[in-house]
């Protein structure tokens, strides 16, 4: 075997890294999250996983809210120093120099140097031991207009989006392929 066994742990990597705004628009935070991600199509749900002790926590579950927001290679710094920095000490968009903007369905703000911001309404909360899960809707999604391609599509490669590994960060690549990169001429089976 060429593989080297590992103990059980979170290995799954790449992964987003985003910063997640909660609160509202006079008292808010920026949590930075790694543990997020897409867990249905219809209706539109996303979650986010957060230890109980962030001060962020709470904020997130007495209000039922919070926006995720992608980063870029332009806010790897911010991404970094609001993961590690506590809220209830710091005023992040202050210290970041970050704008907070004024979102259509939540009453937290988005990031405005943002690329994207998903609005999101938690659904469920839960305790899976480390961290709690927030299971949210998807009320809104708001792109930010430079990345939007002629047709009206989100053009990803514009934006310089970045992830998650192993305790560093990394700028997304170029386009490798598309979905159903076998080709269109092929059958596909389902089974």
């Amino acid at each position: 075997m060429s593989k080297v066994e590992w103990k059980p742990g979170t290995f799954i990597y790449p992964i987003p890294a985003v910063m997640v705004t909660c609160g509202n628009m006079e008292n808010s935070n920026i949590l930075t999250v790694a543990w997020t991600g897409i867990i249905n199509t219809n209706p539109a749900q996303v979650y986010i996983s957060v230890r109980p002790e962030r001060y962020s926590h709470n904020i997130i579950k007495e209000s039922g809210e919070f926006a995720i927001n992608l980063t870029n290679s332009k806010l790897a710094f911010a991404t970094d120093w609001c993961g590690v920095k506590s809220g209830a000490n710091v005023d992040k968009f202050k210290e970041m120099k970050l704008t907070k903007e004024k979102l259509n369905h939540i009453k937290c703000p988005g990031i405005k140097e943002s690329p994207v911001t998903i609005e999101c309404k938690v659904k469920e909360v839960r305790e899976l031991g480390s961290h709690d899960m927030f299971i949210a809707d998807v009320l809104s999604i708001d792109a930010d207009n430079k990345y939007i391609d002629e047709n009206g599509a989100f053009d990803i490669t514009k934006c310089d989006l970045i992830a998650y590994a192993n305790g560093k960060y990394f700028e997304m690549g170029k386009k490798v392929g598309t979905f159903r990169i076998f080709g269109k001429k092929e059958k596909i089976i389902y089974v």
